[in-house]
């Protein structure tokens, strides 16, 4: 990368700088490839915040399913982290997982696990878990809330059998062909999985991230206190590909010890370790064995640590210095928050970031952890909340006497909750990936370049006025 015409005389953040468009060969954004390279088995390089209210099993399973990568958070307790990394291996590469419901269950908390959107359904079975039949989401927009599902079952929705597909866009073909939008997928006579026909396009369009043995690829953070070694050892017997070890302020020496012991272990697996914000972190985490360094302190949307404590550093300077040391020495960069929009995402990619870490952004997803809510208006949204508020902190120590508890409550910061509405137009993470890539992958067709490597190179990025920024927006009125 290098700056348009100019030299930047202080630390830049995303909104400062934009694209300059290169001379161009490349003739389609599907000539590009997005696989960020940095050890892991991601295709795109997208990868969900180790947060409480962001990744799940569910989003962790849909991301690896599209190639990116979810960290599931350190704050669950070790076995049901050792739960969920096995649920994630269990679940289909070629097929959506389906949502199970029973069939005494109502529409309205069906409503509070799916919309009533196109493309989405549900798995309703009996108490003895038999296949009873898919209800498509949008018949629930229709339907009392107290009516339950199995009254819902009228006949036998049509299905498709595994053995008839043997590529995605025979998939979509066959969904096509048989008018339908939303289908179960049997196999033998038992449901393998649900599928759509805007899933099955999507087939056709990303590579799943999958590991050795052909499953889902899945990461998990620890922190820097305990005995890290060991619960690195129990998270890689569970399946994980990733270790990320996480703490807040990443250049000390606890985080050191951390990492070197993991390093030690020889577990085979990449270590990502933050977050930092200076060339010397970077220096002395990967000289500790990580081989990715997590960068950003402060961009996040649930993040009071620089109006609080004034530490942290513009997100754009700051991944661009350690990316850049970060290469010299064969590591790598994850840029973890600040990104608002798609040209957030390019733009730290141009500075040389390997992937992109969302947090709050995924939050307001279909597949995003806890339940669907509607506020005074019928808007729905999920709550979010940061992971050093008095929330996370509660659940984080919930094992502590209440007396240790308290204290470390006293000194929480952060945002407790705060709705993240769903866009009707984008519910799910895949939608907000497609919005994502697709951008991009444009951003990489601007600059010439077929891939990420050849971006870090040819990006041309110029530093403008707040003018300038507010004029690339779309106006949301007419004139």
């Amino acid at each position: 990368m290098e700056f348009y015409e100019t030299s930047p005389q202080h630390d830049l953040t995303y909104s400062d700088v934009f694209l300059v468009p290169s001379r161009s060969g490349v003739s389609s954004r599907l000539d590009v490839s997005l696989a960020p390279g940095d050890g892991t088995a991601a295709s795109i390089p997208i990868v969900s915040a180790n947060m409480n209210s962001v990744t799940g099993p569910r989003l962790a399973a849909t991301l690896a399913r599209r190639g990116g990568l979810g960290v599931l958070p350190q704050d669950m307790h070790l076995q049901d982290l050792d739960a969920a990394i096995r649920w994630v291996k269990a679940q289909p590469v070629s097929w959506d997982t389906p949502l199970y419901l029973s069939a005494g269950d109502s529409v309205a908390s069906a409503l509070t696990q799916v919309p009533p959107a196109a493309g989405h359904g549900i798995v309703v079975r009996d108490d003895d878990g038999s296949y009873l039949g898919t209800i498509p989401a949008e018949r629930l927009a229709t339907a009392l809330p107290d009516a339950r599902l199995g009254d819902l079952l009228h006949g036998a929705l049509p299905s498709i059998d595994a053995d008839d597909i043997d590529s995605p866009r025979a998939a979509f073909d066959l969904l096509v062909a048989a008018g339908l939008d939303f289908a179960p997928v049997l196999h033998h006579g038992d449901i393998v999985g649900v599928l759509s026909r805007t899933s099955a396009l999507r087939s056709t369009l990303y590579t799943p991230a999958l590991d050795a043995s052909g499953r889902l690829t899945v990461a998990a953070a620890v922190g820097i206190n305990g005995d890290v070694a060991a619960k690195a050892k129990a998270l890689v017997a569970a399946g994980v590909d990733v270790l990320v070890i996480d703490t807040a302020h990443g250049h000390q020496e606890s985080m050191l010890r951390a990492i070197k012991e993991v390093a030690s272990l020889g577990l085979g697996v990449p270590i990502a370790a933050g977050n930092v914000v200076t060339r010397k972190a970077v220096n002395d985490l990967v000289g500790a064995g990580a081989t990715i360094v997590k960068v950003g302190v402060g961009p996040g949307a649930m993040c009071t640590t620089r109006m609080m404590t004034a530490v942290g550093r513009p997100q754009f300077s700051a991944v661009l210095e350690t990316a850049e040391a970060a290469k010299e020495l064969g590591a790598h960069v994850w840029a973890d928050g600040g990104v608002r929009y798609p040209r957030d995402v390019a733009l730290a990619l141009a500075a040389g970031a390997a992937s992109v870490m969302i947090g709050s952004w995924f939050a307001g997803t279909i597949e995003a952890p806890g339940t669907l809510n509607t506020d005074d208006n019928g808007k729905l949204y999920k709550e979010s909340w940061g992971m050093a508020s008095t929330k996370a902190v509660t659940e984080r120590f919930d094992k502590l006497d209440p007396y240790e508890l308290a204290r470390k409550q006293l000194f929480a910061e952060g945002i407790s909750s705060s709705k993240i509405y769903l866009d009707p137009l984008r519910p799910s993470v895949e939608d907000l990936l497609d919005m994502i890539t697709s951008g991009v992958r444009s951003s990489l067709t601007y600059a010439g370049a077929t891939s990420l490597p050849q971006f870090h190179e040819r990006a041309l990025v110029g530093i403008q006025s707040a003018a300038g920024y507010e004029e690339g927006k779309a106006l949301p009125v007419s004139w």
